[in-house]
């Protein structure tokens, strides 16, 4: 499930990429059938296995949550830097819808007839740069706010500073040795321990070993020697059996953590030789070097010969060895009034209880979870000065927590790191925190100001650079056409806000005056339609002579009569000439020419037909 699992996902993800890709060039997306079924596929598996994983794994969840604790200004500040980052590819897209909706309004601010769809389309704009920018604001503000709502233990003055932590081996030191042999408490002794803690089982002959297992196939060599008892409980062997496994070759095989140091020689060959140990072994070794014990005692299986008095016959085990009643930290909950009165230097360790129930018991010390510790709260025992002990902390960052948070002891199996440290790692004081903090706001909003400024002005630079262009290629053009045609076409290549204003004619068709007057907007400033002249202009008071056509007289495909030597055309009339004939060469002009989004194509063909008519008229005059 995990491999499927993987390969969909990583598919997926190729989708996601390429999805990503086509959208940057503007290409639309159009998914497979079978692609679209892929991702409804690995949404529903991924949204199970989280599911799975948030039942089974709520401790992860809590570990996640107490290294914000530690890691929240570090992380603070990285994010910082992430936007930072992000800012760059950001401005960019702002910085060119910016220049987008300058160019269409260049463009478009002489398109009376599409008004309506420019500001839709400026609107659109708009709203892409509010959704890109606005949440980038918004969390960059919250980043600059977040140190007055964070708090880290580890954020506090040195004289604040609790003292370091004392360790409690786990099994001794079960990434240096084999767990729950003598060679690992020798080598948590080694490496500073102040105390050690172990589990506790009695064989079918009354003999308390060291074990943690239920059964021995883990840590010993029972499946080659009786397979056939190879998962049986613990405490039904007897220990002229017991001691005579080896608890320390599948050690030296299988490394039971994953960051563990390889062994030298010498120490493998110790290791391969271990055996288990008796409670016995352990209390002289305690004793020898005045160390704290801590363990569970697991009670023995029914029909097992010391069923019921398995508690005695340990504490008589412990008396026997002569070691210091206060060493022995007693952590069972059972026949606890006998082992008072049997051993009343014994101190009890309680679990996370209430302070009324721990002062019932009369006990000062608990025994607790790092997770249910922090999250239930300590204040209440650090003020009735109760001794806390966490366990298993093998993290150098949650040491540092819980130096910062002032834990008498923990438990842990990497007491050769943490014995090392000589500081919690990533602690600051208050004054040094704010400085960072301000430091880091000043000079992020500097650099993401500088980064915005920086496209702004390059995307403008670019417009700028293309309009000079523009304007240098109509130039250019002019230049090379003939006279006549270039004081034609002069104007149709003017910058497109003087073109409406500097191309009018006073032959332009009513139809242009009616739709610009219905449009109620001032057809100077905004319309590329020619405004209509306050009087009608005086037409032309001659008459015309027969003429020869022009090849460019042939678009407005007037009638044409042959001329001869006896016949001479029609007296054109002033109506005729002024009216009628200049409205018919204009619609059958617009009907041949092409609809243009610019108002350059509209003028060139409008006032192509004018320098006709006045070649028609100078030639009448001659």
């Amino acid at each position: 499930m995990l491999s499927t699992a993987g390969l969909m996902t990583a598919y997926t993800s190729l989708l996601l990429l390429l999805s990503f890709f086509l959208l940057w060039e503007r290409i639309e997306l159009h998914l497979h059938t079978c692609h679209k079924v892929c991702i409804f596929l690995v949404i529903l598996l991924c949204s199970f296995l989280l599911c799975v994983l948030n039942r089974y794994w709520k401790d992860k969840w809590l570990i996640a949550g107490l290294s914000l604790q530690i890691f929240a200004p570090f992380l603070h500040l990285s994010l910082i830097t992430v936007m930072i980052l992000l800012s760059w590819p950001l401005a960019i897209g702002v910085a060119h819808l910016e220049s987008e909706v300058r160019v269409r309004r260049y463009r478009m601010a002489d398109y009376e007839h599409e008004v309506l769809e420019t500001c839709n389309i400026f609107t659109r704009l708009k709203a892409l740069q509010i959704a890109a920018g606005l949440p980038f604001l918004v969390l960059l503000l919250c980043l600059y706010l977040m140190p007055l709502g964070v708090y880290s233990p580890c954020i506090l003055k040195k004289e604040n500073l609790g003292p370091k932590p004392t360790f409690f081996g786990h099994r001794g030191a079960p990434m240096l040795a084999p767990e729950n042999t003598m060679m690992s408490f020798e080598k948590a002794v080694e490496h500073g321990a102040s105390g050690l803690e172990t589990d506790v089982y009695l064989s079918y002959d009354g003999v308390p070993f060291l074990m943690h297992d239920y059964d021995l196939s883990r840590t010993t060599n029972i499946r080659e020697v009786l397979p056939s008892a190879a998962f049986n409980h613990t405490a039904i062997f007897n220990w002229t059996f017991l001691s005579t496994l080896n608890a320390g070759q599948w050690f030296v095989k299988h490394k039971p953590f994953f960051d563990m140091k390889p062994l030298s020689e010498a120490d493998k060959r110790r290791a391969s030789n271990q055996s288990i140990p008796s409670l016995a072994e352990l209390l002289e070794l305690a004793k020898n070097e005045k160390k704290f014990v801590i363990f569970d005692l697991f009670g023995p299986p029914p029909k097992h010969p010391f069923r019921n008095t398995f508690v005695r016959r340990v504490v008589k085990v412990i008396l026997d060895s002569n070691i210091e009643q206060r060493l022995i930290l007693w952590l069972p909950g059972y026949d606890r009034d006998y082992v008072r009165f049997k051993a009343p230097g014994f101190q009890h360790v309680g679990r996370l209880r209430t302070l009324n129930e721990l002062a019932k018991e009369n006990m000062t010390i608990i025994n607790v979870d790092y997770k249910r510790l922090f999250y239930k709260g300590m204040r209440q025992y650090q003020a009735a000065k109760i001794h806390i002990n966490m366990y298993v902390v093998n993290e150098p960052w949650l040491f540092s927590l819980a130096w910062c948070r002032r834990i008498n002891s923990v438990t842990t199996d990497n007491i050769q790191v943490l014995n090392q440290l000589t500081h919690p790692l990533f602690f600051m004081t208050p004054g040094y925190y704010t400085f960072i903090w301000l430091f880091m706001v000043i000079a992020s909003a500097i650099i993401i100001g500088t980064v915005f400024y920086y496209h702004c002005m390059k995307e403008l630079k670019k417009e700028r650079w293309l309009e000079d262009a523009t304007s240098a290629s109509a130039d250019i053009e002019s230049k090379n056409l003939p006279k006549g045609e270039s004081e034609i076409q002069g104007a149709s290549h003017l910058p497109k806000k003087l073109s409406a204003q500097a191309v009018r004619s006073l032959w332009a068709p009513a139809v242009h005056y009616e739709s610009s007057a219905r449009s109620g907007k001032n057809p100077s400033g905004t319309s590329h339609f020619a405004q209509a002249p306050k009087e009608r202009p005086v037409p032309f008071k001659n008459t015309v002579k027969p003429l020869m056509l022009t090849g460019s007289f042939q678009h407005i495909q007037t009638p044409i009569r042959e001329p001869s030597s006896e016949t001479t055309l029609p007296i054109l009339k002033e109506d005729e000439l002024g009216g009628a004939f200049i409205e018919d060469s204009h619609a059958k002009t617009h009907q041949k020419a092409p609809v243009s989004d610019s108002s350059e194509g509209s003028y060139e063909t409008l006032d192509a037909t004018i320098p006709t008519i006045s070649d028609q008229m100078s030639l009448k005059q001659e």
